[in-house]
Parts: structure tokens; C-alpha cells; sequence
């Protein structure tokens, strides 16, 4: 029984929850796992390196298993959402940014001083904490270690083990389960595993992530990358063509049946990340307004930015002879302004309606982005475009959005800015596909506004910044672009108001004005309606 004086007026409990000794040797065991690793960044020399990683990354997986199971096996099946804002580290507290400055720092180290890990250069060997994971990939591939393998070890175990927490949290809602076995699945075999295996049978092919799509994967469109692929036969322009019909295929089948959730919160790793080892922090994305207007400016803002740099990437390596190859630097520009158009012109025929006020907006982006590339075409050059070299404007997107944004920001930033920050604020590939779920998707999540008693756990728990409540609260369908389809507001609404749905794209949007007092005139409404 805690002595101390607490002044709160909260019927909650004002202390954080206090753990067991079972979570306390679950802790100690991690914390072991992670010395080892700590140890090895400090040019430890370990006898037997591939006997110590495995006691390395065992102890920290079994330490999250011990530590998860005590947690919510010993409780009832329901929500497990007690006590989060009770919780320095989950709550912006003193270890919260202790944890964020760590990661941040780990990313900024990763990202763009990978010596200090040890990194061998000029084929020298690994030392540090990469020469530790050397032995795992000789195994794999038959080559050392690079940071990449290291972060994507990491990466992986870190989306297992806290996948197995995730599940026992929400173990009462099959949804979660099925989703959570999926980005599991999809991050050890198709992310980890597979192009490990690719580069065994064939050291020729460039790094290929089968589920990545553009424009996270835009370096499949570097030059160098294509001369690598299409050296390599039919497999190398298989790869390429199965990148293309992911684009234009089968992501927009998938997105109009089942919503940007296909991807977002079952495939992609990034939200696999977010959802198992950030699950935690979910609670911490804003709800304001201004972070909403922030968010729908900064993500289509690298969305522009992402297709004029990708279509400037190969527009800087084809030529002006349709005799040498048919696909010149005029065609290419000009089937890219053409399609652009074609799908401009649909949206404002077809959906204009939807659009609302934002018809503006959409039409100024998509001047900006013809404007953009018109000027490319007169301006550019075979090395420049916009008088730019064309590998310093690749390497810009690589390291202001694929590193310092995704990485630094987006994950080093959870314990701050919570878990979807990337997701919500960055992602490109989140703006397309929110553009089509908003649009051109079936998906939508329902609410019975009756039932609701405005406990507010939707909202807290929303890692997109949605104000779950007050749509649940007009009896008015969420259908929002930013929205993963994580279904976490339906798993811990104690009513069950909400549900997640595939139906008719006809009256999916419905919104519900909120009568107040005599300001309306119920009868004209009724008779409008």
C-alpha cells in the first residue's frame, strides 16, 4: 500500500499501475538481451558471436513474452486501456522522452553514421555491433552483415514479439488477431527472409521488398536499378512489371474492396511496426484541428514532391531518339501529364460532389504538379533537372523523407508524437491510397449513434488523430482518409456502436447535423430528408 499523499480529485487512481515481480524478471531478462547488444556496440569480443546474438535477441523475446503474458493472461478478455495516461512512458513522461531521445538517436546513427555501429568499409570487416549479427546473415545470405541487416533483424523481432503482446491485449476481437498474424507473416517472410533468399540464388538482382509498393519502393525506378533488373532476364523484368501492376492494378482492386486497411494494417511494414511496438503509444497522435489541417497539407505536400522526383529519376536517364529506345523524354512527360489528366478530370466529373470545398485545393495541386513537369521538360538536361543534378535530387528525397522522416521522426518520435506519425503526416503511399478510400472505396466504418455513451475510449485510442466520438455520437459513418481500418476504436467501444464494413459505395457518406434546441425546424428537415 503506497504512503504517499496524492491532492488529485480523480476517482481514477492517480498512480500508474503497479507491475509484479513476474513483469519485474520479464524486464530483467529484456534489459539482459539489450546489455549484450550494448555491449557488442562497445568492440566487446565475444568468443562465440553467433551464440551470444542468440541469447541476444532470446532474451529479449522471451522477456516480452513473459512480461506480456503476466499482463493480460491473468486478466479478463475486454479493453486493456487502464491506466495508459497513468504511465511516464506513455504519457510524455520522463521515460517517455527518455525512450524517444534513444530511438532518435539510434535512427540519426543508423541513417547516417553507420561506422560508429561498425560498419566495415572498403571491404574491411565488420567490428562493433554489426560484426555481432555477421553470423545470422552468412547464414541467410552468405555475406556480412550490413546496418540494413541489422535494423531489419531488429525490425522483425521487434514486430513479433510485441505482435504476440498485441494479440493477448486484444485477444477478444478476432479482427485484431487475423490482421496482427498478417503483418507478421508479411514483414518475416516477404521483407526479412525472401530477399535474403533472392540474393542467394541470384547476387545480381537488385534489393526487391515484394510488398513494397511505389512510391515507397522508388528506388526500383533508379537507373541503376532497372539496368539490374533487366540484366537479369525474365526474372528482372517480371519484378519490374509485377511493380507496375501493383501500382496501377492491384492496389486500387484491393483499396476499392477493402479501404487503404489491405495495406496499411495488414501488409506494410511500417504499420506493423506501429501497431505491435508502438501499440502503446497510440493514444498520444493529436486530435486538434490544427494537426488535422497540418496533416492533410504535409502528406499531399510529399506526395507532389514524390511523383515529380520519381518521374524527374527517369525522365533523367532516357533519351531524345525514338530510335534507340521508343520510350523518349517526350513521351514519357507526356503519357505522365495524360494520365495525370485523365484521373484529374474523372475525379472532378465523377466525384466533385465529395470534394466539397477541398475541389480547390486539389485542382492548385495537381497545376503545381503539371506546372512542374512542363518546366522539367524545357529546363532539364541529361544529368539536371531543374538544374539540379539527378542523383542529388533522388538523394534529397532518400534523405529527408525515406530517412529523417520515416525513420527519425516517424518511428525515433513514438513515446512523443505517438505511433502513426509517418502514417499520418508523411507517408506517400498513405495519401494515394487515402485519396482512393475516401473516393473510390466501399469501406467505411459504421456507427449506431443510440448506443453510444461518449466514453471517449474511440478517440483516445485512434492513432490517426480522428475524433472517433463525434462522429459515433451523430450516428455518422467514418470515412475519413486518413483512416488505417485498424479497427482498435470497434475493439474497445464497450457498446459495441462501431463496425467496420464493406457495402455499396451509395449513401456511405452521410453526414448528420447535430439539432440544437429551436435552431431547426424538425418538421422542414423531416420533409427535406
Amino acid at each position: 500500500m503506497s504512503n504517499k499523499i496524492n491532492h488529485s480529485m480523480s476517482l481514477a487512481k492517480p498512480d500508474a499501475v503497479d507491475i509484479s515481480n513476474k513483469q519485474k524478471v520479464a524486464l530483467a531478462i529484456g534489459i539482459l538481451g539489450l546489455f549484450i547488444l550494448v555491449l557488442a556496440l562497445f568492440n566487446t569480443n565475444f568468443p562465440n558471436k553467433g551464440l551470444f546474438l542468440t541469447l541476444s535477441l532470446g532474451f529479449i523475446s522471451v522477456g516480452i513474452l513473459i512480461y506480456s503474458r503476466d499482463a493480460y493472461l491473468t486478466k479478463l478478455e475486454g479493453i486493456k486501456n487502464d491506466g495508459i495516461w497513468f504511465k511516464s512512458i506513455s504519457s510524455r513522461g520522463v521515460w517517455g522522452w527518455i525512450l524517444g531521445v534513444i530511438l532518435t538517436a539510434f535512427y540519426i546513427v543508423l541513417y547516417f553514421y553507420p561506422q560508429y555501429l561498425g560498419l566495415g568499409k572498403d571491404g574491411a570487416s565488420n567490428t562493433g555491433l554489426i560484426s555481432l549479427f555477421d553470423p545470422l546473415s552468412n547464414l541467410l545470405s552468405g555475406r556480412n552483415a550490413s546496418q540494413w541487416f541489422v535494423y531489419g533483424t531488429l525490425y522483425t523481432i521487434a514486430i513479433l514479439a510485441f505482435g504476440y503482446k498485441f494479440m493477448l491485449k486484444y485477444r477478444h476481437n478476432r479482427y485484431e488477431q487475423l490482421r496482427t498474424v498478417s503483418v507478421m507473416f508479411f514483414q518475416l517472410g516477404f521483407a526479412f527472409l525472401i530477399p535474403e533468399f533472392m540474393y542467394v540464388m541470384n547476387s545480381d538482382l537488385p534489393y526487391y521488398d515484394l510488398k513494397s509498393v511505389w512510391p515507397l519502393n522508388y528506388y526500383i525506378f533508379d537507373e541503376w536499378s532497372v539496368k539490374g533488373f533487366l540484366s537479369n532476364g525474365n526474372i528482372g523484368l517480371g519484378l519490374i512489371l509485377f511493380g507496375i501492376i501493383s501500382i496501377f492494378v492491384i492496389t486500387p482492386i484491393l483499396t476499392y474492396k477493402y479501404g487503404k486497411r489491405w495495406y496499411c494494417s495488414w501488409v506494410c511494414g511500417c504499420g506493423g511496426l506501429a501497431e505491435t511496438a508502438g501499440d502503446s503509444f497510440r493514444q498520444l497522435s493529436s486530435k486538434k484541428m490544427s494537426a488535422w489541417k497540418l496533416e492533410r497539407w504535409l502528406i499531399h505536400t510529399v506526395l507532389v514532391f514524390s511523383v515529380v522526383m520519381t518521374v524527374a529519376m527517369v525522365y533523367t536517364y532516357l533519351g531524345y531518339d525514338h530510335n534507340a529506345f521508343w520510350l523518349t523524354k517526350g513521351l514519357f512527360i507526356g503519357l505522365v501529364i495524360g494520365f495525370l489528366t485523365l484521373v484529374f478530370a474523372g475525379v472532378m466529373y465523377f466525384k466533385r460532389k465529395e470534394f466539397g470545398r477541398d475541389a480547390k485545393y486539389g485542382a492548385i495541386g495537381y497545376f503545381v504538379v503539371i506546372a512542374l513537369l512542363v518546366i522539367m521538360h524545357f529546363t532539364g538536361t541529361t544529368d539536371n533537372v531543374f538544374f539540379i543534378k539527378g542523383s542529388a535530387l533522388r538523394s534529397a528525397y532518400g534523405v529527408y523523407i525515406g530517412s529523417i522522416f520515416s525513420g527519425v521522426i516517424g518511428t525515433g518520435f513514438y513515446p512523443i508524437l505517438g505511433n502513426r506519425s509517418w502514417c499520418r503526416f508523411g507517408c506517400p503511399m498513405a495519401a494515394i491510397l487515402g485519396f482512393q478510400q475516401r473516393l473510390f472505396s466501399k469501406f467505411r466504418i459504421t456507427t449506431n449513434g443510440g448506443q453510444c455513451i461518449s466514453c471517449g475510449n474511440c478517440s483516445n485510442s485512434c492513432e490517426m488523430g480522428i475524433d472517433v466520438r463525434a462522429y459515433a455520437q451523430k450516428g455518422e459513418n467514418i470515412v475519413r482518409s486518413s483512416c488505417v481500418g485498424c479497427g482498435i476504436c470497434s475493439a474497445v467501444c464497450p457498446r459495441g456502436v462501431l463496425k467496420l464494413e464493406n457495402d455499396t459505395m451509395e449513401g456511405r457518406i452521410n453526414p448528420t447535423e447535430i439539432l440544437l434546441g429551436n435552431d431547426v425546424d424538425l418538421m422542414d428537415l423531416v420533409n427535406k430528408k
